[in-house]
C-alpha cells in the first residue's frame, strides 16, 4: 500500500537539508544533498510507521502554516 506524507525541507546553520514529516511526530533526518535527503526521508517514514503501529498512535496531518512576528 502507498501511503503520501508532506514533508518540510529547510536548511540548517551548517548548510545541511533538513526534513521533518508533521504527520508523523519525531519523525526527521538530514543530508548535505536533497537527493540524499529524500532516500533518507523515506526510510524514516518507514521507521515511524512501524513505531507508531506498535503504540497504536493515528496521527493526522492539518497542514502547514507561514507566520510572520515582530522581533
Amino acid at each position: 500500500m502507498q501511503r503520501a506524507f508532506n514533508v518540510v525541507i529547510e536548511r540548517d546553520a551548517e548548510g545541511f537539508f533538513v526534513a521533518t514529516v508533521p504527520a508523523l511526530p519525531g519523525c526527521h533526518t538530514q543530508a548535505k544533498s536533497l537527493d540524499d535527503l529524500i532516500e533518507r526521508t523515506k526510510e524514516a517514514v518507514l521507521l515511524c510507521l512501524e513505531a507508531a503501529e506498535e503504540k497504536g498512535e493515528p496521527s493526522d496531518f492539518i497542514g502547514v502554516q507561514r507566520i510572520v512576528v515582530e522581533a
